[in-house]
């Protein structure tokens, strides 16, 4: 959708469940071998007890919200802060949600508050993206 066709509050939400195969891919396509990601063992004596995602994995699924629904294909995906705020664990059913905050028309720039929580909807995840919705 373009930015004319978009409005403040305008939501949209992908959902997904993490599987070790999702952390393993992940880990091999970045290089991020992090024990607390791909070591059992190493991962129980760390502060989570266990292994947890990668952080960038659940920021991925933003990705998924802006580039195919909210504004959709054609999105240029601009800058995103993020925030970690609990960690997600192998079996978490994660939803990203993005909500319109900002729009200048002007620039064609929006600004879309995210948001991932798990399947409890406690926040694991949340941010300001600035993104570039695509022309008419």
């Amino acid at each position: 959708m373009t930015i004319n066709e978009m409005s403040i509050g305008q939501q949209a939400s992908w959902t997904k469940t993490v599987t070790e195969t999702d952390v393993y891919m992940f880990a091999g396509i970045t290089g991020d071998l992090n024990p607390a990601h791909v070591n059992q063992v190493a991962s129980e004596k760390t502060m989570f007890k266990g292994r947890i995602a990668h952080g960038m994995l659940g920021a991925g699924f933003i990705s998924a919200v802006l580039g195919m629904y909210l504004p959709g294909p054609g999105t240029i995906y601009m800058g995103q802060e993020l925030k970690f705020t609990a960690p997600v664990r192998i079996g978490d059913t994660i939803t990203a949600t993005g909500t319109v905050a900002e729009l200048n028309l002007e620039k064609n720039i929006a600004k879309i508050e995210t948001v991932c929580t798990n399947q409890d909807g406690k926040v694991v995840i949340k941010g300001m993206a600035t993104v570039m919705p695509p022309k008419a």
